[in-house]
């Protein structure tokens, strides 16, 4: 089909959203614009209508009362190769979209791999082509949040900042998941069925708060764990897969691994295979994310944390709406200024552990 050719299929319109959705035209309007005061049941029915219906509200007359431009920038740093193809980002993103869509806002999607990026995204954001800004996969000593505040722009961030030495609080809005909390649960798991050496892959803890939070959990459990149990890798299969194998060569005999993450737990599942380890029988794996695509397609079957990825993006973009909807303050959310947002995780057992 090319582009110029048009539809003569009616645009729903939002009474068309409130009969179907069973609400008064008002309420979907409240939905669409972000107001705090409308129920979250009624909230996720609504959007669920919108988007079975493709409704798009006018956003030239939307702009005329609100003075915004109708499109939220996703700033994420990191390489564009990694975000299309890890499904983690895949999903992560999947949410923030739905969520835009169903206020009828448009994402604009930045990236910053080099230093000298950050001028460039710097002029954008401040030009003001954008209402806010969601912002994830962040360094310490990135220089992003500073940026945003001297801009004033509206921003929640994906994952807890990592904080720099000596730092204590930084004050941004995040959404993150326990990470530390579901890495107690695995490692526990892997305790209770008699594993006694038991390994960890992380994640680049001088990068991610969410690498750092999940080494600590495996410490909680595991207070004399020899540091050569302990192997770094970067959130990719392949490093997954490097790590395993120098664990290995390293500790013979370890019987278990935790893994950070699903994408690394995979790579390490296919070293444990080439060595002629059987799992769960000879080494058990615990993964962490419970990433279908990944998680279910794994030989065996991953043992993995369950974080709700997509629901997570959807709540970073909710958030974000909830701060800067017209009239917001403290009064309109019930006397409480707007904070951060830690969500629970869940050990689910498959057959690798």
């Amino acid at each position: 089909m090319v582009l110029t050719q048009r539809t003569n299929r009616r645009r729903p319109t939002l009474e068309d959203v409130a009969r179907q959705s069973g609400v008064s035209k008002s309420t979907v309007s409240r939905v669409v614009n972000g107001e705090l005061k409308v129920r979250p049941e009624v909230v996720d029915r609504v959007r669920d209508v919108i988007a079975e219906l493709g409704y798009v509200p006018n956003q030239a007359a939307r702009q005329l009362v609100t003075r915004r431009t109708g499109a939220v920038a996703v700033v994420a740093t990191q390489p564009q190769d990694r975000v299309f193809i890890d499904p983690f980002f895949d999903c992560h993103l999947r949410g923030i979209r739905k969520e835009l869509i169903a206020h009828g806002v448009q994402p604009v999607l930045l990236f910053l791999e080099e230093p000298d990026d950050y001028p460039r995204v710097g002029d954008f954001l401040g030009g003001g082509h954008v209402d806010g800004a969601l912002l994830f996969s962040l360094r310490a000593d990135d220089p992003l949040p500073g940026m945003i505040e001297r801009l004033g722009l509206p921003a929640v961030f994906g994952g807890r900042p990592l904080l720099r030495e000596g730092e204590t609080v930084r004050g941004q809005i995040y959404v993150d998941a326990d990470n530390r909390g579901g890495a107690r649960e695995a490692v526990r798991h892997l305790v209770s069925i008699g594993r006694e050496r038991i390994a960890t892959i992380t994640g680049p803890y001088d990068q991610e708060a969410s690498a750092v939070d999940r080494l600590d959990g495996y410490r909680d459990v595991l207070l004399d764990a020899s540091p050569r149990l302990i192997e770094r890798a970067d959130y990719t299969r392949q490093g997954g897969a490097d790590a395993m194998a120098v664990l290995l060569d390293r500790c013979p005999d370890l019987d278990a691994v935790f893994v950070a993450s699903d994408l690394m737990a995979s790579g390490a599942l296919q070293v444990l295979r080439e060595r002629g380890r059987r799992v769960p029988e000879d080494v058990a794996v615990v993964g962490f994310d419970d990433l279908a695509p990944i998680a279910e397609s794994t030989d065996p079957p991953l043992t993995t944390v369950h974080q709700d990825v997509e629901g997570m993006g959807r709540l970073l973009a909710r958030l974000l709406f909830s701060g800067t909807a017209e009239g917001t303050d403290e009064e309109a959310t019930g006397g409480h200024p707007l904070s951060s947002v830690v969500t629970p995780t869940r050990l689910v057992l498959r057959e690798s552990a």
